[in-house]
């Protein structure tokens, strides 16, 4: 026969408490997982409709400027006047600054 293990009352609703806090109900709100929010995709056509002017910051250093013309779940296309267009896939991105709008009537956002 076993020796049993008592423990007092607070200790195990305290361990239930904590069991519950980690496993929520499947009926509660999920968070999306990383990367799937769709606000990536939601700036990017922004950004692409309203032909805003961006800098491109490379993970190795290198930054392009342009406007976003196409991108998909894998790439971007960086069109810049003067100079051949970009397909820069989004892994070997860092960041993405505004520039402005596109010289065609349209407001400067920054100098």
């Amino acid at each position: 026969m076993h020796p049993t293990l008592q423990l007092p009352a607070s200790v195990c609703l305290a361990t239930f408490y904590s069991m519950a806090s980690q496993n929520p109900s499947r009926r509660g709100k999920k968070e999306p997982p990383l990367g799937e929010t769709g606000q990536e995709t939601l700036y990017l056509r922004f950004l692409s409709e309203k032909q805003v002017r961006v800098k491109v910051k490379l993970r190795d250093g290198e930054n392009v400027s342009g406007w976003i013309e196409y991108f998909d779940d894998t790439m971007i296309r960086l069109t810049r006047e003067g100079q051949p267009n970009l397909f820069i896939y989004k892994h070997q991105i860092r960041t993405i600054s505004e520039r402005g709008r596109r010289p065609n009537g349209a407001e400067r956002i920054t100098p």
